[in-house]
Formats: C-alpha cells, sequence, structure tokens
C-alpha cells in the first residue's frame, strides 16, 4: 500500500476558484439592486447569472424574464441605464481593488431548455410513448 495523499499546510477555506466566488456574489448584489430599482422594465428580470474575468474587469450579466426575447431590447437598455448604479452596490458590497465593467445579455440556455422542453412535450411520438406506458 502506498502512503495517502499529502495534505497542504494550507487550509483551504474555499473549495471553487476565487473567480466563481466572485461571479456568485456580483450575482446576489446585482440581483438585490434590481429589486430596489423602480423601473416597470426591470419588473420580472430574473439575473440568473454572473461571469465575471479573473482580473475583474468585466461582467457579463445573464437575464431572464417573463417577457422572453420579446422584452430584450428594453431590458438592456434599462439595464444599461442602471449600470452606474449597480456597479456602484458592486463596489460597496464586494471588497475588490476594481469593480467589473458590466454587460448584460438575455441567458439563452434557459431559453433553449425551455424551446427543448416545449419540443418534447409537443413531441407525437413522445405523447403516444407515454399514452402507450400509462
Amino acid at each position: 500500500m502506498g502512503k495517502p495523499p499529502r495534505r497542504s499546510s494550507k487550509s483551504r477555506k474555499h473549495s471553487y476558484p476565487r473567480a466563481a466566488r466572485i461571479s456568485e456574489t456580483v450575482r446576489e448584489v446585482v440581483a438585490d439592486e434590481l429589486m430596489r430599482i423602480d423601473d416597470d422594465r426591470l419588473a420580472f428580470v430574473t439575473v440568473t447569472a454572473v461571469d465575471v474575468d479573473s482580473e475583474m474587469n468585466r461582467g457579463i450579466v445573464f437575464y431572464d424574464s417573463l417577457q422572453g426575447s420579446d422584452g430584450d431590447e428594453q431590458i438592456v437598455e434599462a439595464l444599461n441605464e442602471h449600470r452606474k448604479r449597480l456597479q456602484r452596490a458592486i463596489a460597496d458590497q464586494v471588497h475588490a481593488r476594481r469593480t467589473p465593467i458590466l454587460q448584460f445579455k438575455p441567458d439563452e440556455t434557459i431559453r433553449a431548455a425551455n424551446r427543448i422542453d416545449e419540443l418534447l412535450r409537443n413531441d407525437p411520438m413522445r405523447n403516444r410513448q407515454l399514452d402507450d406506458d400509462n
């Protein structure tokens, strides 16, 4: 039998990379701040993820809304209008040397999953199989 793997003398406080922790923290800050903003265009917007680069230069805020792609133009316009407020909230709550410049994009992953789900629900072959199983 070999020796057990050596443990690092440094205690690992976090099990995932710093960029992922910062991205999640920024997502929480942006989501909280959006709830405080009184703008009807942002009423049903959900921040699904934030991707902050390792240098904290840029952060892409992914969102989804009940309006779907029809509301994207107005939502991005509203988010851009409130960008400085959001960045200021990040600077106040995330103690880092830099605050990322935010960009806003719809979360296509969620939309693609919804389209796949809808196609599966409307698939006559799948529905026939489900009926046969019952």
